[in-house]
């Protein structure tokens, strides 16, 4: 993996961060006899893990702000630059004692991402990517799935929990793929649906209502590995509006042009 001084930055920070996270991991599945003591440990694992990377990244770059999933927004003295952060992207799957979650930090310069890094401690792979340089997985360089026929894709998403209210519209885009696709894929962990395309395990990927830090290191991972990342409805940038649309051209505009008719 050809490493940049920022990309070294982002992986020791994101490699110590997550180092108890295994040990962490294990105990979760002592905790299954209530339905508060997981959560509390998770929460408590979560702000830990932001924690340690909010004093690396600060270390070595002193003047950037931060855009934390735990910690909100600090402003740094260099207000064009900032780290977007995901401690732990899937702790409902940390919860239940399913080894799919990352950590996720992204590097936004005068409102671009530069930079991103996504890592699973469990099965260790770590995701990179950098603005000109390349994405890797590890030290193998990725490109996006070469399929050109929605039929043969098979295309990841993400279903709305009990709260949200965007339901309907999920299931007429559901109902809309399910005859027209190879198969579909909810594994309840954004970064890592975003890792997964620009690897070309997926083909596509679309989901509705993230954060920034669910998909910052994701988008830029995803565009160097030659694949388009777009706002699902084309009302703005997926970044700031939280909805996302992901994949090779092809697949991606195959995808978009579904969800119009809808």
């Amino acid at each position: 993996m050809p490493t940049s001084p920022l990309i070294n930055v982002m992986v020791n920070a994101v490699r110590k961060a997550t180092r108890g996270l295994n040990r962490d991991f294990g105990e979760v599945e002592n905790l299954q006899v209530s339905q508060k003591g997981p959560a509390d440990f998770v929460t408590r694992a979560d702000k830990k893990v932001e924690k340690i990377l909010h004093e690396e990244l600060s270390h070595a770059r002193p003047k950037f702000g931060f855009h934390m999933e735990e910690g909100g927004d600090i402003i740094g003295e260099d207000a064009t630059s900032r780290w977007i952060i995901d401690p732990i992207d899937g702790t409902t799957n940390f919860i239940h004692g399913i080894p799919h979650f990352a950590a996720s930090v992204a590097l936004e310069q005068r409102g671009e991402i530069i930079a991103g890094v996504i890592y699973n401690p469990i099965t260790n792979e770590l995701y990179t990517g950098e603005k000109g340089r390349g994405a890797y997985l590890d030290d193998r360089r990725l490109r996006v799935s070469a399929r050109k026929d929605i039929y043969d894709a098979v295309i990841a998403c993400g279903l709305p929990h009990r709260a949200r209210s965007d339901h309907e519209k999920f299931n007429r885009e559901l109902i809309a793929l399910q005859t027209k696709v190879t198969g579909l894929r909810r594994f309840g962990a954004a970064s890592l649906d975003m890792a997964f395309v620009a690897a070309g395990r997926y083909d596509g990927y679309w989901e509705r209502d993230l954060s920034a830090w669910d998909i910052a290191a994701g988008i830029i991972i995803i565009r160097e590995a030659g694949g388009l990342v777009s706002d699902l409805d084309g009302k703005g940038e997926a970044i700031k509006t939280g909805n996302v649309l992901a994949g090779n051209r092809e697949i991606h505009d195959s995808l978009m042009a579904e969800f119009k008719q809808l």
